[in-house]
């Protein structure tokens, strides 16, 4: 099987963007915790890739809030549970770890929850950036906190605009 890849700049870095020709595989930020490197027998094409570079375009414009990609996450059943519980997350809308692990039928996993969410492959179209503390403090992010900061006033900045729902951390 081809992985084939490309590179797209963004406001937060540049984005590895991984494919294997049928759906997205991963999506790592620059100098990410558990980032993927290219790898020797890795085909440089962005041809998969314009439909995931236009929808990403047009999230960091602020014109959209969600994505419609074919997505193909490699991890544990239940770290695909906690990414698929991810992808529920609204445009704007942040949960804490704890809640997170509620809405899965799993209350006291927030700690595993958070390992997950730090794995997961496909970051920022697969929003674990909306998770944060208990608190509502800004904890644990795999592309930096810096990062996470910038993805949460983004998309409070265009939430109204778009009609998107906005929540304070449970």
């Amino acid at each position: 099987m081809t992985t084939f890849y490309t590179t797209l700049r963004s406001p937060i870095g540049d984005l590895l963007l991984v494919s294997d020709g049928e759906a997205l595989t991963g999506l790592y930020t620059e100098q990410a915790r558990y980032a993927r490197a290219v790898e020797a027998d890795w085909t440089p094409d962005p041809g998969p890739f314009r439909e995931a570079e236009r929808q990403l375009s047009a999230y960091f414009e602020g014109e959209a809030r969600a994505f419609d990609l074919p997505l193909a996450p490699r991890g544990t059943d239940f770290q695909r549970g906690v990414w698929d519980a991810l992808r529920t997350l609204r445009y704007g809308e942040c949960v804490s770890y704890g809640e997170l692990a509620r809405r899965l039928g799993r209350p006291g996993s927030g700690r595993a929850v958070g390992h997950a969410n730090a794995r997961n492959p496909i970051s920022l179209i697969v929003p674990c950036h909306r998770v944060v503390g208990a608190g509502g403090g800004l904890t644990g992010y795999a592309g930096g906190l810096d990062r996470k900061r910038w993805l949460l006033e983004h998309e409070t900045r265009f939430a109204s605009r778009l009609g998107a729902y906005q929540a304070r951390p449970a």
